[in-house]
């Protein structure tokens, strides 16, 4: 599963060699900050996501209720432990407090929407969208967490289809997420590589013993995906039961052919 990750460049290298205007994000199933040891300890998971050195981390399975050792709810803490905004995108909403999805960012945040993908009586799903400011354009970014039957992944797959083609072709994109698909050609994961192109895979669950590539990112354009790995450290492998997996993306540049159509027609001529 390793093999397309591989091909990319080396994650230390490149975040040593690359300025701000590179996008450093990553995905990260909390897991409610229960560890493999059954504690819930929001201030681990925070020790993780400071640990990844990303300025954009997709989170699933936050729980907005206290851990019963801080006061504050534990997105507002991992926010005020990591120095970075909070965008939530709950898709359970109870009177002790909600849960769900969830954006941790230090670029601008210029817009959020929320969708539901929820299937009929299962679990309730969704996908958080956020337009972010990466050093003067717009990036799209797309959290979700996909259900645990096929049938449920199918439909809300061809729900964030329907989303991804109404957005510009020439708009940059990251969507990101537990996508829960086992099988590595499972019809989920084709629709979005064929659409997006072939997001890499590394192992990054259970934790423990990563054997599955539940944890995903995908890239538009995919050229602009430059590193990607999955973040094994002695905190990750007990802070949640999936391992996070962060990505290294370059600005979008503009293809030879749109640069080409804004050349004025007396330089095409002398050029030719």
């Amino acid at each position: 599963m390793a093999t397309q990750a591989n091909s990319l460049a080396s994650w230390r290298n490149l975040d040593l060699a690359l300025g701000e205007d590179c996008l450093r994000i990553a995905s990260y199933n909390v897991h409610r900050c229960v560890g493999r040891d059954r504690r819930c300890d929001v201030a681990r998971v925070g020790q993780v996501i400071r640990e990844l050195g990303c300025d954009i981390v997709g989170l699933q399975e936050v729980d907005s209720r206290s851990d019963g050792r801080h006061d504050s709810m534990q997105l507002d803490f991992l926010a005020a432990q990591t120095g970075m905004e909070a965008v939530a995108g709950h898709t359970i909403i109870r009177h002790e407090g909600s849960y769900g999805n969830a954006l941790l960012t230090r670029r601008k945040v210029l817009a959020v929407r929320r969708h539901d993908l929820s299937y009929r009586r299962r679990e309730p799903r969704g996908a958080l969208e956020v337009d972010l400011d990466v050093a003067g354009e717009t990036v799209r970014v797309i959290v979700t967490h996909l259900g645990l039957r096929p049938a449920e992944r199918r439909y809300q797959v061809q729900q964030m289809l329907r989303l991804l083609h109404d957005i510009p072709p020439e708009q940059s994109v990251v969507v990101l997420g537990d996508i829960n698909e086992w099988l590595p050609m499972g019809r989920p994961l084709r629709w979005l590589n064929n659409l997006l192109g072939h997001a890499p895979a590394e192992r990054s669950f259970p934790s423990g013993l990563p054997l599955f590539a539940l944890d995903r990112v995908w890239v538009r354009p995919r050229h602009t995906l430059l590193a990607f790995e999955t973040h094994r450290s002695p905190c990750s492998r007990i802070a949640s039961d999936h391992l996070p997996v962060k990505a290294i993306v370059a600005p979008a540049v503009p293809p030879a052919s749109a640069l080409v159509e804004h050349v004025p027609p007396q330089r095409q001529a002398r050029s030719a």
